[in-house]
């Protein structure tokens, strides 16, 4: 993809080392005496210009000489017509990029090697921040007027791959959920990337990524998509040996709950509340894998926020009103605004996620809160009281910690909110069924 920054050609004046290495006095003394080299002078085979090689090796500060210079084109293009900001998000370089995009770097530019831009190439290396960083600049920039930001988050490039289909095949996590909760399409199907047909699903079982599996069954992945020769994410899986993405992907295993997007006010929450619910469905769907995968032989990784946070069992009891009246189980963290009533997380995210958010549909109508049947419109973070933390409690524990807090009576309290527990999440997403051969056929992309 134009990684190769070769300056073993010609160079009497050593400009290109001498960028390569950041040595900007050279850099100066060459441009004091013919500025105009400087801008013209490109290596022979790759056409690289001054401010690709700048760009791609980090060299901030001659990227900031350069661009001072007004003659230079921040959208310089060489041989394979990858700009210095391509090069920038191929090699992580956030620094380079958030300057060239400050200078006027074309975002939407297309190279002629695959017909990318740099949006996949930040993606395909697995550089969030460069990844956010060109993000946020369509959000902003002509291209949400020209285009509309939807459309340049599912841009594709010659063979029909989105940048969320080159991050779940490369095993990019962090960039997947980013692109995800930008509003990538997690159904769309390749064209000649891949299999035809695959969507990125079917990528992240081809590699074997359970984190891309994980995040993209939250937002709704269909597991029974077919790609053009008829096989399921599950066969791909299959095919592959990769035993625990197989048994996720199983239609007959139990469905993941699915994070409620179309749901408006799930799409203004503020970055604590969304975070909170994130991790309290990351940590509903970890317990349907443990589920899934008890007697199998495989075990699910630890989740990075670790249920292991050194607290001990012995944890002070909380007072009925700390504790959600749904479950019993964890203390209120969410508040529905308007009516106030609380809630943990998990009884949130079950209310929001009892529908499976249908593609088709734009907008899902709001669940009712359970205390007084009113639409929930809007929800907020509860702040938890200094007291509380001292007690050792926390708004989201792991299953092992919720165990102490169990000495409250079950029997108080309404029985109609019992049903809602944090024990019957799995009864409220269905179970698919069906069988698939292994014995398909993958092409190797």
């Amino acid at each position: 993809m134009g990684q190769n920054l070769s300056c073993g050609v010609k160079d009497d004046n050593g400009l290109f080392t001498a960028i390569q290495y950041g040595d900007i006095e050279v850099v100066k003394h060459v441009m004091e005496n013919d500025a105009n080299f400087v801008v013209k002078k490109k290596t022979v085979y790759d056409r690289h210009s001054a401010l690709h090689i700048a760009a791609a090796n980090g060299q901030i500060e001659i990227v900031n000489l350069l661009l001072d210079k007004s003659s230079v084109n921040p959208d310089a293009l060489n041989r394979r017509k990858q700009t210095p900001l391509m090069l920038a998000a191929m090699h992580g370089k956030i620094a380079c990029v958030e300057k060239l995009i400050e200078a006027g770097a074309n975002i939407l530019m297309f190279d002629s090697l695959n017909g990318r831009t740099c949006l996949h190439y930040a993606a395909y290396y697995g550089h969030s921040d460069c990844l956010e960083t060109i993000l946020s600049s369509a959000r902003t920039s002509h291209v949400a007027a020209s285009w509309g930001f939807s459309r340049f988050v599912n841009i594709r490039d010659g063979k029909g791959a989105t940048p969320l289909h080159l991050a779940a095949r490369q095993r990019r996590p962090e960039c997947v959920h980013i692109l995800l909760d930008s509003g990538a399409l997690v159904c769309a199907s390749t064209g000649g990337y891949g299999l035809p047909g695959s969507t990125p699903l079917h990528l992240a079982a081809r590699g074997g990524s359970m984190d891309c599996v994980r995040e993209l069954l939250a937002w709704g992945a269909d597991r029974l998509h077919r790609d053009a020769s008829g096989r399921i994410p599950y066969a791909v899986a299959l095919k592959h040996n990769y035993g625990v993405c197989a048994a996720l992907l199983n239609p007959s295993s139990a469905e993941p709950l699915v994070w409620p997007s179309p749901l408006k006010f799930i799409s203004e929450l503020n970055q604590d509340a969304k975070a909170l619910l994130e991790q309290a469905l990351m940590e509903i769907n970890r317990e349907r894998e443990r589920s899934i995968l008890k007697g199998t032989g495989y075990s699910v990784s630890s989740p990075s926020h670790s249920d292991a946070t050194g607290m001990d069992d012995n944890i002070s009891e909380a007072s009925d009103s700390q504790l959600c009246c749904i479950c019993f189980d964890q203390l209120c963290a969410i508040e529905v605004q308007d009516c106030g009533h609380q809630m943990c997380a998990q009884c949130t995210l079950a209310l929001c996620c009892h529908d499976k958010p249908n593609p088709t549909t734009s907008a899902l109508a709001a669940p009712i809160c359970p205390f007084c049947r009113s639409n929930i419109e809007r929800l907020a973070v509860i702040k938890v009281k200094a007291s509380t933390v001292d007690q050792g409690l926390d708004v989201f524990s792991s299953p092992k910690q919720r165990k102490s807090r169990r000495s409250i009576n079950l029997s108080e309290g309404s029985s109609s909110f019992r049903g809602l527990s944090g024990a019957s999440f799995g009864k409220m997403v269905g179970r698919g069924s069906g069988r698939v051969s292994a014995d398909l056929e993958w092409d190797k992309p």
